[in-house]
């Protein structure tokens, strides 16, 4: 389009409802206009709708004004028309999504990003809620900013906000995230069931100090893992399963994988605790995958000796690399999920690495971090809306009924 010919950006506000945009582009029929772009949204039942236009040679501006005009007072909205020239400038190159959680999310933490944003020379492009609850997730479409440095800027504006700031490039990468896998104790449990079977031998004082070091990278984990089974020796088997009685799986762990599932992702856990109860969890929620592991028994009781291979640090990320190969998608279309330094190789080696709830060490190495307590949140870092989940659980015949 020539820059000569004009423009017309026509801006309708008020009250939301059935028919508005119909009856508005039903108008701007009656004239010889192309739309070149159109943005809607509803908040709280009220509508803002703009739209640009090019018009044709010699338009009767005073003509078109009247109409759209006269359309708005008979919608009781307001109307704005702003003419111009030229073609809408393209957006800028460098797309990122920032997705923001808080709970509460208060004004001058937008405030405080749209600046720091702002100060990297970037442009908001659009700004979105993804959920109001049980946290409130607000995300900025912007362009025009390096990545790397907007990340640390707001990683370091996330604390002293007290939100959680996920920067992740914008367009096909996200869309393109096929595989999601996660650590399980204290990620997708709540718990570390290592300590709940000391509890039952009575060592848990000393199995948790050694857990604690190894999650804080202080100690070798293999090392730790050892000392920490020997200290099991001799515990009755059927501890094994009062344990799993008791597990508690994170808040939004159901909802997570019900929903990715639906979506046609694969997901897997990699675990260094162990398979007695990764095979739980895989069959509460339908994994693809997993690996863990396994606690040797020998009459009945525990040796205190681990039967196979140690999944250290190391042997997550090669899980992580196993389970992509068998989902048939690259390394860069797979999330992993970790609290400890144990996930470190595969948070680094995932396409995008989410430390949820995670010790200092993970967070800095990490994509992005989570630090609400609510594992489905990762579904935002995705785009997926909260709207989106209970639409299709709505859906769902087995969840309709209470299943």
């Amino acid at each position: 389009m020539p820059d000569s010919q004009i423009t017309l950006l026509v801006t309708l506000t008020g009250r939301d409802r059935p028919g508005v945009t119909s009856r508005l582009f039903t108008a701007l029929s009656a004239h010889q206009l192309t739309v070149l772009d159109v943005e809607q949204v509803v908040i709280r039942g009220r509508l803002v709708l703009g739209v640009l236009l090019s018009c044709a040679a010699s338009p009767d501006l005073t003509a078109i004004h009247q109409h759209i005009t006269t359309l708005a007072a008979d919608l009781g909205m307001d109307v704005e028309i702003t003419l111009g020239s030229g073609e809408q400038p393209p957006r800028r190159r460098g797309r990122l999504h920032v997705t923001v959680l808080g709970r509460p999310l208060l004004p001058q933490v937008i405030a405080s990003i749209a600046g720091r944003i702002a100060a990297n020379g970037a442009n908001i492009d659009r700004i979105g809620r993804l959920a109001h609850r049980p946290v409130t997730c607000i995300e900025f479409d912007v362009s025009g900013a390096d990545p790397i440095a907007l990340r640390a800027d707001l990683a370091r504006e996330s604390v002293q906000l007290g939100v959680d700031i996920a920067v992740q490039r914008g367009g096909l990468h996200r869309r393109a995230m096929r595989l999601v896998v996660m650590d399980v104790d204290s990620t997708l449990l709540q718990d570390e069931a290592i300590d709940l079977l000391a509890a039952r031998a009575g060592c848990a004082d000393q199995v948790a100090k050694l857990t604690a070091a190894a999650m804080h990278g202080e100690v070798d984990f293999a090392e730790s893992l050892e000392q920490r089974v020997a200290l099991l020796a001799g515990l009755e088997a059927n501890a094994i399963d009062d344990v799993l009685s008791g597990l508690r799986l994170a808040p939004g762990a159901r909802t997570l994988i019900r929903t990715l599932k639906r979506l046609g992702y694969r997901c897997g856990v990699v675990s260094g605790g162990f398979t007695q109860f990764t095979d739980w969890i895989t069959v509460q929620l339908g994994l693809d995958y997993a690996q863990a592991n396994t606690l040797e028994l020998a009459d009945g009781k525990l040796t205190g000796r681990l039967a196979g291979p140690v999944i250290d640090r190391a042997g997550k990320e090669q899980a992580l690399r196993q389970f992509a190969v068998l989902a048939g998608v690259p390394l860069s279309q797979a999330v992993a999920v970790g609290d400890g330094a144990n996930d470190l190789d595969m948070i680094s080696a995932a396409g995008l690495g989410v430390a949820f709830n995670a010790k200092p060490a993970v967070r800095d190495a990490a994509d992005t971090s989570l630090s609400v307590p609510h594992l489905d949140a990762i579904l935002y870092l995705l785009g997926i809306s909260r709207d989106d989940v209970e639409a299709a659980d709505a859906e769902d015949p087995a969840l309709a009924a209470g299943g």
